[in-house]
């Protein structure tokens, strides 16, 4: 298996933006930076209240709540501490 990018893109389907997450950043932090909202309490992947549906792409899951053999991990993420896999992740935004 590959290492996961340091830099990866996050493509939001409903409205076609791209944003850059850099290797100290996490999703829910550059998507707050470019405007994107999602609502959010832990920020350590806890609560489950910043739980995102996946389109495309690998998550890569740091949260504690879904475990990667968990049925359907590879289709949602909690963007407070989770990255990605792949190179381009596209969210249910």
């Amino acid at each position: 298996m590959t290492a996961p990018p340091a830099d990866f893109v996050v493509r939001l389907a409903r409205s076609g933006a791209t944003v850059a997450v850099g290797p100290a950043d996490t999703i829910l932090r550059a998507l707050a930076r470019a405007g994107v909202h999602i609502p959010h309490n832990c920020t350590a992947g806890i609560c489950g209240i910043c739980e995102t549906r996946v389109l495309a792409g690998e998550p890569l899951h740091r949260d504690q709540i879904i475990d990667r053999c968990t049925t359907g991990a590879r289709h949602r993420i909690m963007p407070c501490c989770s990255r990605s896999r792949s190179a381009e992740l596209v969210l249910d935004l």
